[in-house]
């Protein structure tokens, strides 16, 4: 896949014998790729603070939106994501969901494998989403 112009490191793969799911099965990279590992992208503000409390779907945005910025300083892109896990803190299964859509849009047709988990509670008061990724990049010679 490309994005931009720049071949992307990630071969997706989808299992033709799994059940369908909104992401692939897993995820290749060649062995000369830059590996990056990203801290848990958080609801913070520049600031600092926790945005949107108790809204699911809009703190899955600003996740994205930092991680998005994480991966930027990293002279990676989303196309050069690897996995994903999608961390929601509630009992609920309705407010995963809500969390995932919003990590899953954000991707597009690039639908990294991912794992999306429910947690008694994340680490910024008020904070329900946290989203945690790889990515592999292709350095020009």
């Amino acid at each position: 896949m490309t994005d931009g112009g720049r071949p992307s490191a990630v071969e997706l793969i989808r299992s033709s014998v799994l059940s369908r799911a909104e992401y692939s099965h897993a995820a290749t990279v060649p062995a000369d790729a830059r590996v990056v590992f990203l801290a848990g992208s958080c609801p913070l503000a520049a600031d600092g603070t926790t945005v949107a409390p108790g809204d699911h779907a809009a703190q899955a945005a600003q996740c994205v939106a930092n991680l998005r910025q994480a991966l930027a300083d990293a002279g990676a892109r989303m196309t050069d994501v690897v996995s994903t896990r999608v961390l929601v803190a509630s009992t609920q299964q309705a407010d995963l969901v809500t969390a995932w859509r919003v990590v899953r849009d954000a991707f597009g047709e690039h639908d990294v494998p991912s794992t999306l988990l429910g947690v008694t509670v994340l680490g910024y008061d008020d904070q329900l989403v946290e989203v945690e990724a790889v990515a592999a990049v292709l350095d020009a010679p």
